[in-house]
């Protein structure tokens, strides 16, 4: 890892180089992969070593589990913010924006590390791909999304030809964490700032039940929490948008974000 920077209050970058980074493909828009994370115990860079080759794969992340706790680093899902093929490090690099869910136990052992991170560290990544599908169009796009949603959905954006048109609705949780990002001039930008009491996408699904229905030829990317993604197709394709001209993906659900391993939990306990 090279450097970090706090964005906003619930936006942390982290920048990726060094080491294989070179061996990393580019592909623009929503690119994703798995991010191993260093166990903050014991464990350190050892567990990242026993990472199995094709940990993304079901024998390899069997293998994976089979690394004790309290050694195995955490495994999450995260979108390439921006990709440098020369940055100040004077190599390639990769931007990272991680939501920081508050602090302690409950905030997750992802958001605890980025907001605690330190030039230097090491972390893995295995790239997988992407979730918006560009045959499905990219010169006409409705694009939504929660705060998780934000670093796809600006990746998409910068990936998007000039002349694109289209909207993009994004909720935030504040209205210091509404960045803003390059995207073509034809495409509107809302951001929608969520109050503390509304469910995460609940704004933004009602933002897209007030728009008109995209036109038929519009490419349609909803991404966030897994009520955001699920419900605006159900409601999407009642409105006659086929399903082909839709993406939709869940990252993450209220109520079972994956928890720290035990070891981690029991420390955190204890001081």
């Amino acid at each position: 890892m090279l450097r970090t920077e706090r964005l906003s209050p619930h936006w942390m970058r982290i920048t990726l180089g060094g080491g294989e980074i070179a061996r990393f493909t580019p592909m623009g828009y929503d690119q994703w992969f798995r991010l191993f994370l260093p166990h903050s115990g014991a464990g350190g860079d050892e567990g990242l070593e026993r990472i199995p080759a094709k940990a993304n794969r079901i024998f390899g992340y069997l293998k994976y589990l089979r690394i004790p706790d309290g050694v195995r680093p955490v495994m999450r899902n995260y979108t390439v913010r921006a990709y440098r093929a020369e940055g100040p490090s004077g190599g390639p690099e990769i931007d990272v924006d991680f939501v920081l869910h508050g602090s302690g136990p409950s905030a997750g052992p992802a958001s605890r590390w980025a907001d605690a991170a330190a030039s230097g560290e090491s972390v893995v990544i295995i790239d997988e791909g992407l979730g918006f599908n560009p045959q499905r169009g990219i010169d006409r796009v409705v694009l939504v999304g929660d705060e998780t949603g934000a670093p796809a959905i600006a990746g998409v954006c910068a990936s998007l030809p000039a002349d694109a048109t289209g909207t993009v609705l994004l909720e935030a949780p504040s209205e210091a964490d509404a960045l803003p990002f390059d995207a073509p001039a034809g495409v509107d930008v809302r951001w929608l700032v969520r109050g503390a009491d509304a469910a995460p996408g609940s704004v933004a699904l009602a933002a897209l039940d007030a728009l008109e229905t995209p036109a038929s030829d519009a490419h349609v990317f909803v991404v966030g929490e897994q009520s955001l993604p699920t419900t605006a197709r159900r409601m999407l394709v009642a409105r006659g948008v086929e399903k082909d001209r839709i993406s939709f993906v869940g990252y993450w659900r209220i109520g079972s974000a994956s928890p720290a391993p035990k070891s981690e939990r029991a420390r955190t306990e204890e001081n």
